[in-house]
């Protein structure tokens, strides 16, 4: 099985980054502050104003090394990368599967519900007598599950076309985050969630969740990449320019497991409080560059999870699962 690499995340505002021998060096204010050998690194994301050099872009193109910038806040910039060595057979074989795509479109729907109706079920299971002291949440996630079902047994079926199928999982998602809130035990008046909202997320949930995504969508996307496949060309999501599709497609299922699971464990355990986020005057709401780096240790350390992964029948880390689904 492909060996889990790491994904090397700098969020030191004027950290210069440099290559010394075969590690990538990061320094701040002239004083050497990490050093990874580039053969264990699989991609470098950074935020923001931070310096990257020839050397080291020169290098980790030629070593197969993604480099990601985006900007203080998590939105995507630019992306640097060697030569694309997809194969270009298997994406002639990808562009002709896309154009009836009906049946790849169902398992991605299909395990995006799964995935969310269990997520509901741990809740309820773990925290049955009462999931928070809010009124009758009990009551709506058990409704929330059984709809859930309803929605997966209807998406199953064959006869559903490609509009039915993304019609399914546009209901889900209502009802998924419909009762999101009820899964949310921090005692912060401000970390309450009543929609999703996105671009820019509008309350410290919803930017928690948006960053979430964020790396998941760069974790699909290298996936994707990584097996030859053509990230931009989708089943699920429509082609559109500049739009990683098969990327989206491949987190689809991923969200709520690796995503929303940690965040409700970030905000329920505590580790993240309402302090931990910023508004700007525009209303949208934002990491402090300390919730930032909490909650990229805290991502680090879920994708060393390891579970069986039901196809190989062999135990994998949670990282690897957008490689081995891609």
């Amino acid at each position: 099985m492909k060996r889990l690499m790491n994904t090397v995340y700098i969020t030191t505002l004027g950290a210069a980054l440099r290559k010394d021998g075969e590690n990538l060096v990061a320094d701040v204010e002239g004083v050497e502050r990490a050093r990874v050998p580039l053969h264990m690194m699989a991609s470098l994301v950074v935020f923001g104003a931070i310096y990257v050099s020839p050397a080291l872009m020169q290098s980790c193109a030629a070593g197969g090394i993604t480099i990601v910038l985006l900007d203080r806040i998590g939105r995507f910039q630019a992306r640097i990368e060697g030569p694309v060595t997809g194969n270009v057979l298997l994406r002639r074989a990808q562009y002709r599967a896309s154009d009836a795509p009906i049946e790849i479109v169902r398992g991605f729907v299909t395990g995006k519900i799964a995935n969310q109706r269990a997520v509901l079920m741990r809740a309820l299971r773990d925290h049955g007598d009462g999931v928070t002291e809010k009124p009758d949440a009990d009551i709506a996630l058990q409704a929330a599950i059984d709809r859930l079902a309803h929605i997966l047994r209807r998406a199953g079926l064959a006869d559903l076309d490609l509009d039915e199928l993304r019609g399914a999982e546009g209901e889900a998602a209502q009802v998924y985050f419909g009762v999101f809130d009820a899964l949310i035990r921090s005692p912060d008046a401000g970390m309450g969630f009543r929609t999703r909202s996105r671009r820019p997320p509008l309350d410290p949930i919803n930017a928690l969740l948006s960053f979430l995504y964020t790396l998941l969508t760069h974790d699909c996307r290298a996936a994707a990449e990584t097996v030859g496949l053509d990230p931009a060309v989708g089943f699920l999501h429509r082609d559109r320019p500049g739009r990683p599709s098969l990327a989206l497609d491949l987190m689809e299922e991923l969200r709520a497991v690796l995503a929303d699971r940690l965040a409700l464990s970030l905000v329920n355990r505590r580790q993240l409080r309402a302090a931990d986020f910023e508004r700007q005057d525009s209303g949208a709401v934002f990491l402090t560059d300390a919730a930032r780096r909490t909650v990229l240790t805290a991502w680090q350390e879920r994708k060393k999870e390891e579970r069986r992964h039901p196809f190989l029948d062999e135990a994998a880390p949670l990282g690897l699962v957008p490689y081995l689904q891609a």
